[in-house]
């Protein structure tokens, strides 16, 4: 079975996404969601990971990270997917994968492109029917923003606020509820695919030149436009979507 992608090229931001094993609901409890999120804590202190935004749902996650150049987002992953995955399987007294195969990475474009795969994520929840708005999703980058944390903390509010050019916190948040609040007005919550599917999405310029920088690792790759008038760049036949296209609700 063809793996899932994860190439990076230092200075991007790259939207993740894992699956638990065979569609399982391995996530489905609280204490088990959190403890993810305990272990993502701990991959921002240990390996400087930038963490944008994220979102842990009961048989999937996503998490939207920017790498600065340190080559923390494999060591990261390593630590949050398979602490995880033990912590589990020890309290349930379960053996075999937790994890359906390894985690794919989309690259962002750090444009209007940026902000608009971070609402993508809030959203998730809402898609899925098990909450009216993001907010009522706790174990989300959304609901840690909305309540911040003494300690603890995640995201990375400096980084995000530096990406999209804006000079506070409350701006981005102000910013942040109006692109939630018109896509729940238009009721524009259909999935995506180009940001789980795809190898990189933006515009076009961006397209051809992540195509071109990840040519040496295959040649085969195609920037595409999109319905939203997005570029990606995706495989000949892409291997995410044929482990498990329905990541996303």
């Amino acid at each position: 079975m063809p793996r899932a992608n994860r190439h990076f090229i230092a200075g991007q931001v790259w939207h993740i996404t894992q699956r638990c094993h065979q569609k399982e609901f391995l996530l489905r409890f609280q204490v088990d969601r959190r403890r993810w999120l305990y272990w993502l804590y701990q991959a921002r202190r240990r390996y400087g990971l930038s963490v944008l935004n994220y979102i842990v749902t009961s048989n999937h996650i996503h998490l939207l990270v920017h790498d600065g150049g340190n080559n923390a987002i494999p060591a990261a992953m390593q630590l949050v997917s398979g602490r995880t995955a033990q912590e589990f399987n020890k309290r349930q007294g379960r053996t075999g994968a937790f994890w359906e195969d390894r985690y794919h990475a989309t690259a962002v474009q750090t444009d209007q492109h940026l902000s608009r795969c971070m609402a993508y994520i809030d959203l998730n929840m809402v898609r899925a029917g098990e909450v009216s708005h993001p907010e009522e999703w706790s174990c989300s980058g959304y609901h840690e923003t909305k309540h911040p944390r003494r300690r603890g903390s995640r995201i990375d509010m400096e980084g995000i606020c530096r990406l999209l050019n804006f000079e506070t916190p409350e701006q981005l948040m102000v910013a942040r509820e109006s692109w939630i609040d018109d896509q729940l007005c238009n009721g524009n919550l259909q999935r995506e695919g180009m940001w789980t599917d795809s190898v990189a999405v933006g515009n076009l310029e961006y397209a051809l030149w992540m195509k071109r920088a990840l040519a040496y690792s295959n040649p085969g790759r195609r920037a595409r436009p999109e319905k939203s008038g997005s570029f990606a760049v995706r495989e000949q036949m892409s291997s995410y979507c044929t482990i498990g296209s329905t990541i996303t609700a």
